[in-house]
C-alpha cells in the first residue's frame, strides 16, 4: 500500500509511521510527503528518509484552487492508496475528499467527539481536556469529511490524565501513545481488517 503524508510542522506521527514501515510492522510505504510549511521540520525528516516532499500551499500553487490540482496529480503520480494527516493544519480541499473518499485519515490527540472542532488542535485540546477537569483523554484516529474531526471514528486508545498534569505533561503522555497506535492502526489498514473506500 502506498501512503500519503500530509504534515505542518515536526513531524514526529510521519517519523512514527516512516519506521513502523522501515520494521515491517506496517505492510506499506510512505511514497510521499505534502507540507503547506516550507520552515516546517518534517521536512527535513522527509530530506533523511529519502522521501519525495513538496510544499503545497495557495502561494506555490496560485491560489486554493491550484492546491486541489496539484494535490491530486502528485496522488496520481505517486499511485497512493491512503492519505494520512499527521498534524496537517489546513482543510482538506473538497476535490481531494471526493476522490479519496473513506481513504484519508487523521490523528487527533483527544477522545473525539470530545474537544474536536475549529481550533481544538495541539496543546489548545489539553488545556481543554485539564480545564474540564477529565479524567481520561486519547488518541482518535478518524476519516476525514469536510467538517473538522467529525468523521467516521476508526479506533481510539485512551491515556490517563494524572493528578497534577499540566497541558504540556499530558501532551507528552498522548502523544507517546499516538505513535504506537498509528502504527497499529495502520498496519490494520494496509492488512485489510479496516475497509478502504
Amino acid at each position: 500500500m502506498n501512503i500519503a503524508v500530509f504534515a505542518s510542522h515536526g513531524g514526529t506521527d510521519m517519523q512514527a509511521i516512516v519506521d513502523g514501515c522501515k520494521q515491517g510492522k506496517i505492510n506499506a510505504d510512505v511514497k510521499v510527503l505534502i507540507c503547506n510549511n516550507p520552515d516546517a521540520y518534517v521536512v527535513q525528516r522527509a530530506k533523511n528518509e529519502d522521501i519525495p516532499y513538496y510544499i503545497v500551499n495557495a502561494k506555490t500553487c496560485d491560489g486554493e484552487e491550484g492546491v486541489s490540482d496539484k494535490i491530486l496529480s502528485l496522488m496520481q503520480e505517486y499511485a497512493i492508496d491512503m492519505i494520512f494527516l499527521a498534524g496537517y493544519m489546513r482543510k482538506m480541499p473538497v476535490p481531494v475528499l471526493e476522490k479519496f473518499e473513506n481513504r484519508i485519515f487523521n490523528i487527533h490527540p483527544a477522545l473525539l467527539p470530545k474537544y474536536g472542532g475549529k481550533g481544538m488542535y495541539g496543546i489548545h485540546v489539553h488545556e481543554a481536556v485539564i480545564a474540564a477537569g477529565e479524567k481520561e483523554s486519547g488518541v482518535t484516529i478518524h476519516r476525514v469529511n469536510a467538517q473538522y474531526d467529525s468523521g467516521e471514528i476508526v479506533r481510539q486508545a485512551t491515556v490517563p490524565v494524572m493528578e497534577g498534569d499540566t497541558p504540556d505533561t499530558l501532551a507528552a503522555r498522548v502523544l507517546e501513545r499516538e505513535h504506537a497506535f498509528l502504527v497499529e492502526v495502520i498496519s490494520d489498514i494496509a492488512d485489510g481488517k479496516i475497509a478502504l473506500g
